[in-house]
C-alpha cells in the first residue's frame, strides 16, 4: 500500500464503512493515482458508491481514515475540500424552483468569500460548463422541468464548475440514453487528458469502465477483488469472480481495450 499511496492525494486507509449496525466494507484500503480516471466496478451492493460517499467525506468511516494529500479529510476545513474535491452524487435534488443557470453556479460557491465575490470569471466558467455539458440552451428553464438525462447532464455542469482537480462521480451515466452516456464519459476522459484532473468514478457498464478507465477497481463484497490497468487485470476469470457471469474478454475493435461478451444463452429447440 506505502507504494501506491506515493502516487496518490487520495487514500482510503484500512476502513471499516457501516450504515449503523449494517457493515459493508472491512478492512478496506484503496489509493487513488493522481491524474487517474479511476472507475470503481462491481455487482449490486458490494460497497463501490459507499467506498465513494467515504472518500468524498459523505460518510464517516467506523473505523480508519481517509487521507486527502496525507491529511485527515474529517480534519480539513469543509471549504477547503470543496475547492480541492468535487461530487456528483448518486441521487442530488434540486431545490424547488431553481433555474438551471443558478443551479451550475452554486458550484462557484467554494471559491467566494469576503475578499472574493461574483466574477466575471464565474460567469465565464458557468457558461463553458454548460455548453460543455450541452445544457446551456436550457439556462433560463427549471430544474425540476428537465428530463432524467437533462437534469443529470445539469448536475455534471455544476461539479465542473466547482472546477476542483479531484472529480469523484457516482453513476453519471445514470437515466441517459447511450448517445449521452458517451458523451458523459469522452467529457469526462477531456477533463483528464487535456485538463489533467483526477476522476473517480462508479459505472456499471464493464466496457465502459474498460473502454476510458486508465485503473480500475473492481469489489466484490466490501472488498478489492483487483486493482490495476483495465488491460491487465480484466480477464473471464475476473468477470466469472466479480459478477458470477461467465464470458469470453476480446480486443475491442474501436480502442484494443478489453470487451467483455457474455457466454450466449442455450437455444431451445
Amino acid at each position: 500500500m506505502a507504494r501506491e499511496r506515493a502516487g496518490a492525494r487520495l487514500v482510503g486507509d484500512v476502513l471499516t464503512l457501516a450504515y449503523e449496525r449494517r457493515t459493508i466494507a472491512e478492512g478496506l484500503s484503496v489509493a487513488i493515482p493522481d491524474r487517474s480516471f479511476t472507475v470503481i466496478v462491481g455487482p449490486n451492493a458490494c460497497g463501490k458508491s459507499t467506498l465513494l460517499r467515504a472518500l468524498a467525506r459523505m460518510l464517516r468511516p467506523a473505523a480508519g481514515s481517509v487521507l486527502l494529500d496525507g491529511q485527515d479529510i474529517g480534519s480539513l476545513p469543509t471549504r477547503r475540500v470543496a475547492r480541492t474535491l468535487g461530487l456528483l452524487a448518486q441521487s442530488s435534488i434540486a431545490p424547488d424552483g431553481i433555474t438551471v443557470a443558478d443551479l451550475v453556479a452554486r458550484g462557484r460557491y467554494p471559491h467566494q468569500g469576503l475578499l472574493r465575490q461574483w466574477s466575471a470569471d464565474d460567469e465565464r466558467i458557468v457558461a463553458e460548463s454548460m455548453a460543455a455539458t450541452g445544457v446551456g440552451e436550457l439556462a433560463g428553464r427549471q430544474v425540476d422541468e428537465l428530463s432524467g438525462g437533462q437534469r443529470q447532464r445539469v448536475w455534471i455542469a455544476m461539479a465542473l464548475a466547482q472546477q476542483t482537480s479531484l472529480l469523484l462521480l457516482d453513476e453519471p451515466t445514470t437515466y441517459l440514453d447511450i448517445a449521452h452516456q458517451m458523451e458523459v464519459l469522452d467529457l469526462c476522459a477531456r477533463l483528464h487528458e487535456e485538463e489533467g484532473r483526477t476522476l473517480v468514478a462508479v459505472l456499471h457498464d464493464l466496457n465502459h469502465a474498460a473502454r476510458y478507465a486508465t485503473h480500475l477497481i473492481a469489489m466484490r463484497d466490501g472488498r478489492v477483488v483487483a486493482e490495476g490497468e483495465p488491460g491487465r487485470i480484466v480477464t473471464a476469470e475476473l468477470v466469472a469472480e466479480v459478477f458470477r457471469l461467465p464470458c469470453r474478454v476480446i480486443e475491442d475493435p474501436e480502442t484494443g481495450t478489453p470487451l467483455v461478451v457474455p457466454a450466449g444463452r442455450r437455444r431451445v429447440g
